[in-house]
């Protein structure tokens, strides 16, 4: 069965070819207004088409409901098929070239007859493109940029767009009555941000009888390879998953070394062998006389045996674990259930999807103490950017609902302000100074050089009503690239100023980058774990956050919202 979510998706995407057939704007309306409601809705999508009430939902009539409720019943949409067959397949890559939208992509489909990214790549090459209004050379060039993007990455995917379908294969695997144990291993294991596949890693004494089971999922759409202690297969969205049954004596081994990085396992292999020990996936083997071969149960008796503490799957790159580890001198990383609150999320006042209430709600539902509430500055007109008059509306409606909480939680009032081009700010501090806290955030003028690009965002930052720098790099994982900022100077201002800095845990953005966060941490620097949730449902961004701060190797102490409500109104100086 399609969650919510993927119903609003299968929504919008009607939507969109609606558009490209030239349908009214009333019916392709109606499909957009549906997905809107989806998202923003906590509803119970199969009890109300159980019921037969889900055209009482308001935004949702009986033709959209029937088509609903077959995609709650079937998981199969027949107008949405048809309506697909009437398209080339290629054409659905278009929509993953980052600056096309359906105007644009129906231009080209309607009059260049372009239907797919190799189609529209020869165009631009050619030049034949710029001869259709809004493709002169300037958009050709970006667009060249984008498909170059798109190709260096084609089997790459994001973290947070693989943890479900990860975490739902585990299970399968761990319910398995063949089962011993079984844990995820490689760069998903590690918390890397892109990943090339999913490894899982499992115990068993029928090795044979779990790899076929696996290989024949409902969810694998190709099987690679499927042998006795080994199968890959690739799912739907073209994931790659990869199963390796061992003993349970080998389990550990195999653990440690399949999660890597290869860097690291090179230099604990190195380390093994300096005490007279061989290191594999197998097991330890003694390469002298002298060497007794230690005896090993889990993971951590490997690092044990090697007079090492036990290293975070998170810190494993080789990036000086292995000597903090030696030393005994490994951070305590952060928990999830560390996390006490959190800043920079939105409401419907601008882009989100969900009131000031339902967010508020659905944080007290999460264990929150605190929900900052940081809607888009004017300058944002794209993400309806609040003037003035409408943010201090909003202000003095988040001072009334905070005395139904009477202490026990509360909403702060903040504001992602837009750090406009020369490095001033899209609010007067008059403004300002009657917030909570500041998000300071580029939503525009990417290209500038990094001399002027860090310039600007150090003016931001040595405003003292700025709180918070958010989504440092401006990048989009997969999609666009960071502009060019030098970060290093950026952490050092932080660190002069008192900047926090964020780390925005929107699977799409995951910045600052956690290459950088153990010189921030080493700096003083505080980290903010935002979710910049548009809705209510992103609020679980902040688990992305946690593994990323984790493999930033930032503990309880470094981020500024593990601290209670009582410890953040004090240093927000709140009274």
């Amino acid at each position: 069965m399609h969650d919510r979510e993927d119903i609003a998706d299968i929504l919008e995407h009607i939507a969109v070819l609606l558009e490209l057939k030239g349908e009214n704007i009333f019916k392709t309306r109606a499909y957009r207004k549906g997905a809107d409601v989806l998202r923003s809705e906590e509803i119970d999508l199969r009890e109300l088409v159980k019921t037969s009430s889900l055209s009482s939902i308001t935004g949702i009539g009986k033709a959209l409901a029937d088509k609903i409720a077959e995609l709650v019943n079937t998981s199969q949409l027949g107008f949405y098929n048809d309506l697909k067959a009437e398209f080339p397949p290629s054409l659905f890559e278009l929509f993953e070239i980052q600056g096309l939208g359906p105007k644009k992509i129906k231009t080209l489909y309607t009059k260049c007859n372009i239907h797919s990214v190799a189609d529209l790549k020869q165009a631009c090459e050619d030049g034949s493109i710029t001869s259709v209004t809004g493709f002169g050379a300037k958009t050709v060039e970006k667009l060249l940029k984008a498909i170059e993007f798109r190709e260096n990455f084609a089997s790459h995917f994001r973290l947070g767009d693989v943890a479900v379908m990860a975490e739902t294969m585990l299970d399968y695997i761990r319910c398995h009555p063949a089962t011993l144990r079984a844990c995820h291993a490689g760069s998903y294991r590690r918390s890397k941000e892109i990943l090339h596949d999913i490894d899982i890693l499992v115990a068993t004494k029928r090795p044979a009888e779990l790899t076929q089971w696996f290989s024949q999922l409902d969810e694998v759409s190709e099987v690679i390879v499927c042998g006795e202690t080994k199968a890959s297969v690739r799912l739907d969205n073209g994931l790659q998953v990869d199963l390796r049954a061992v003993s349970n004596s080998a389990f550990p081994f195999a653990l440690q070394y399949f999660s890597g990085s290869k860097e690291h396992n090179v230099a604990i292999r190195q380390r093994a062998l300096k005490r007279g020990l061989s290191l594999n996936e197998y097991g330890f083997t003694a390469k002298d006389a002298a060497a007794e071969v230690p005896t090993v149960h889990e993971e951590a008796d490997i690092y044990d045996a090697l007079q090492l503490a036990f290293i975070p799957p998170e810190l494993r790159e080789n990036r000086g674990e292995i000597e903090a580890a030696e030393n005994n001198t490994l951070p305590r990383l952060i928990e999830l259930e560390n996390l006490r609150g959190t800043f920079h999320n939105h409401t419907t006042a601008s882009d989100g999807r969900n009131s000031l209430q339902e967010m508020a709600d659905a944080a007290i539902e999460h264990g929150l103490e605190y929900l900052g509430i940081a809607d888009h500055s004017k300058s944002s007109f794209q993400a309806n950017g609040l003037y003035p008059d409408r943010l201090l509306k909003q202000v003095e409606e988040i001072r009334q609902l905070n005395r139904q909480w009477d202490g026990s939680f509360r909403l702060l009032a903040g504001s992602e302000v837009d750090i406009l081009k020369d490095g001033s700010l899209d609010f007067d501090d008059s403004i300002l100074s009657q917030l909570d806290y500041v998000v300071a955030s580029v939503h525009n003028a990417f290209t500038l050089p990094e001399k002027e690009m860090t310039k600007r965002i150090i003016r931001a930052m040595e405003n003292p009503q700025v709180t918070m720098l958010g989504h440092l790099t401006g990048r989009l994982l997969l999609k666009r690239d960071a502009y060019q900022v030098n970060v290093d100077k950026i952490i050092d201002c932080a660190a002069e100023t008192g900047t926090i800095i964020e780390l925005n845990c929107n699977p799409m953005r995951l910045d600052m980058d956690w290459r950088h966060w153990h010189k921030a941490k080493d700096k003083g620097v505080r980290c903010a774990i935002n979710p910049d949730a548009h809705r209510v449902e992103q609020l679980q961004f902040m688990a992305f956050g946690v593994r990323l701060a984790r493999k930033g190797w930032l503990s309880k102490e470094d981020v500024i919202n593990t601290k209670s409500l009582t410890e953040v109104l004090e240093f927000l100086k709140i009274s």
